[in-house]
């Protein structure tokens, strides 16, 4: 079973997107932020990372960066869900190391289909 990570300070949105991909039948761990996300990304395995931007401390940007530095998960596939859908924000987003820049709110369906096309997970919906 493979496994995603969560990354975003809004309960709300953490359990909306929990929710999507548990119901395809992935693994869910969440955190509410940044330092927590690389806590539990250090200390499980996983197959690929949702992340907002806007956080309290480390925020997705800088996640992203610390990630794609790592010697253990510099090639994991990161989706950024975030409400911020300007140009800039989603240059910066690339930068950072995102493979894919999603704007919330999403659509179920829309957002399962980008997870299963990052983990090459059969067709895209």
């Amino acid at each position: 079973m493979k496994t995603i990570l969560i990354v975003d300070d809004s309960r709300t949105s953490r359990q909306y997107h929990s929710a999507i991909v548990a119901s395809a039948g992935y693994e869910v761990l969440t955190a509410n932020d940044g330092a927590a996300g690389l806590e539990k990304l250090f200390m499980h395995r996983c197959d690929l990372i949702l992340t907002d931007i806007n956080m309290q401390g480390l925020d997705g940007y800088e996640f992203i960066r610390r990630v794609r530095a790592s010697a253990e998960h510099p090639a994991v596939p990161i989706i950024i869900v975030s409400t911020e859908g300007q140009d800039d924000d989603k240059t910066k987003g690339y930068a950072a190391g995102a493979n894919l820049y999603v704007v919330k709110p999403t659509d179920p369906t829309e957002l399962l289909g980008y997870v299963r096309m990052m983990l090459g997970d059969g067709r895209w919906l």
